[in-house]
């Protein structure tokens, strides 16, 4: 096994810890050579095969703004289409304890009340509209929607996530953007492929306290099985 060095360790553990979500933004693009690079090392991603079966549109400035409006107005028109459809019932009772735990501290940072649905709606348009951010990735996954290729996308996923917190960008992974899949797909004049999620990017607003909200993690023995 090849030694890893107490530097590299270091930074990795920094990285991988030091990403979190990022839901507010200052208007300023992150520069073009930075955008390159880091998408660039995303693609360093592992994949089944080395298939590398993830499509990503990245958009910015006035396609940005498109994007942005007719999400909006799909949201207002009730008009949800999804390619993964999803549940409440997919989450087991341990799932949904760690999901209200992050609810909490999010719309308790938000100011936001449990049955304040009107705010909670407002918050939904802020999401629709990249929370602010001058840019948003969107990954596709095969057509086939193959379990194990669309794994491969979330690989990538994360892989672009510690890509761009490396690189000083901020980040939010979005999964409600995927519930307007038609929408981005006729708004970007893409073709073929199912919507996973999308990833708002930028700089953070570091006078915003929704940036200070944490969320904890299960203990190691909760989750995870040492054998032999």
């Amino acid at each position: 096994m090849t030694a890893v060095t107490s530097d590299l360790a270091g930074t990795a553990e920094r990285l991988i810890r030091g990403r979190r979500a990022t839901r507010a933004f200052l208007p300023d693009p992150v520069p073009e050579a930075t955008l390159r690079v880091v998408f660039d090392l995303a693609g360093a991603a592992p994949s089944n095969s080395n298939a590398q079966p993830w499509q990503v549109e990245v958009v910015s400035g006035t396609a940005r703004d498109e994007l942005a409006e007719a999400l909006v107005a799909a949201h207002r028109a009730g008009r949800r289409t999804v390619d993964f459809p999803y549940s409440e019932d997919i989450y087991s009772p341990a799932h949904q304890r760690r999901r209200e735990a992050a609810g909490s501290a999010l719309y308790g940072a938000l100011g936001i009340g449990r049955d304040a649905h009107d705010l909670r709606d407002a918050h939904d348009v802020t999401s629709l509209g990249f929370y602010g951010a001058p840019h948003v990735a969107l990954l596709f996954a095969p057509e086939s929607g193959d379990p194990r290729l669309t794994a491969d996308v979330g690989m990538y996923a994360q892989t672009l996530l510690l890509a761009m917190t490396a690189h000083g960008v901020a980040s939010c992974p979005q999964g409600l953007l995927s519930f307007y899949a038609d929408t981005v797909r006729d708004t970007l004049g893409v073709t073929g492929g199912k919507l996973l999620l999308g990833i708002s990017f930028g700089q953070a607003d570091p006078a915003a306290a929704v940036n200070t909200v944490t969320v904890g993690r299960e203990p190691l023995a909760e989750t995870t099985r040492f054998h032999g």
